[in-house]
């Protein structure tokens, strides 16, 4: 693990240490796309994609479809994370191709791409933040202790003992995905919804006609729940390293941006395993001080933006993979602890 202490202010002019550091990275030619691997990789994830479902329609009324059912579920990540890297236009340049690159691994997995974008775009403004994030609010569990406190219903339910039920409630992860996609129709604001439902309703039918249509009920319900749960296990513990356990922010304290970035961001240490597996996302710091940085660029970028916040004295956190979870769980269990103290004083 590789730290430092931030003991600097922050700089009288916003955003000059991360200019810098811009210019660092821009003059490596770490910006640049990468169209090959790009190629190579959407199509090594829409060949497994269809040769999975050709596996399940050609293996049928067997239950050794639930292997099928595992494979198709890291295969659902892999295409979530093409559809990440799509959207922060780290594949194509112009906006109209990679919005329709974006909609269509979006339907291929049942994920509402405009809703998903929107909310992943004010993650990345504001990581970490519990008035600005969305991925911190206290819809189901507890981030901070001041969440805690003022926590109601679940939340207050689930976040004494959040730490212990963290993975289990990400088999529901893949399910809440499809429901949080179609609630999110409902919204006026919500640019080419009636496209992105359409989509939607057609990767359900879809999707369901095949599992009832190739299985007997009892073995499509399992195919089902082995799909969608280790789907959500695995999209989970994709995110799980990158920013849970790390420093919570507010409005009132909300620093420059590149203190902002890193400070709120957690690298996972690991070689090409990692980098695949996790889809890039093990370099978060420097995914979100560039998120148009190509992901197979990310690990060229480290070192630059790693001595760059050692010159400032800005920390800048690495860890292990197994480590990275339990930072993250003890951080949810911090979190929880005034609803644990309450609940003894009662």
């Amino acid at each position: 693990m590789t730290t430092s202490t931030d003991r600097r202010p922050p700089p009288k002019s916003p955003g000059s240490d991360f200019a810098r550091l811009s210019r660092k990275i821009t003059e490596a030619g770490l910006l640049q796309r990468r169209p090959g691997y790009y190629t190579l990789r959407i199509a090594v994830v829409a060949a497994l994609y269809a040769g999975g479902w050709i596996a399940f329609v050609a293996l049928g009324d067997t239950w050794w479809t639930l292997a099928v059912a595992a494979f198709l579920a890291i295969v659902f990540g892999q295409v979530a994370l093409v559809a990440h890297d799509v959207a922060h236009r780290q594949v194509f340049r112009r906006r109209r191709l990679s919005d329709v690159s974006g909609r269509i691994a979006g339907a291929g997995i049942g994920m509402g791409y405009g809703w998903w974008q929107d909310k992943h775009t004010r993650h990345h403004a504001n990581p970490n933040n519990e008035d600005l994030d969305p991925d911190v609010e206290p819809d189901l569990l507890v981030w901070s202790p001041e969440q805690a406190r003022a926590a109601t219903g679940l939340p207050r339910l689930i976040g004494r003992w959040q730490a212990f039920l963290f993975f289990p409630l990400l088999t529901l992860e893949g399910f809440n995905l499809h429901v949080a996609s179609g609630r999110a129709l409902a919204n006026r604001s919500l640019r080419h919804r009636t496209l992105d439902g359409t989509l939607l309703f057609a990767h359900c039918v879809v999707y369901l006609t095949a599992l009832f249509w190739v299985l007997p009920p009892g073995m499509a319900i399992a195919f089902l729940a082995v799909h969608q749960g280790l789907f959500g296990l695995y999209l989970g513990s994709l995110f799980a390293p990158n920013h849970k356990g790390m420093p919570i922010l507010t409005s009132e304290n909300r620093p420059d941006f590149l203190r902002r970035q890193v400070l709120t961001s957690r690298n996972v240490n690991g070689g090409w395993f990692t980098d695949v597996a996790l889809g890039g996302l093990n370099h978060q710091i420097e995914h979100h001080l560039f998120p148009s940085m190509p992901s197979p660029n990310l690990r060229k970028a480290r070192g630059l933006v790693r001595r760059h916040c050692q010159e400032l004295d800005v920390d800048y956190l690495e860890t292990g993979l197994i480590a990275s979870y339990r930072q993250a769980l003890a951080g949810l269990h911090a979190a929880g602890a005034p609803l644990r103290q309450a609940r003894v004083r009662a």
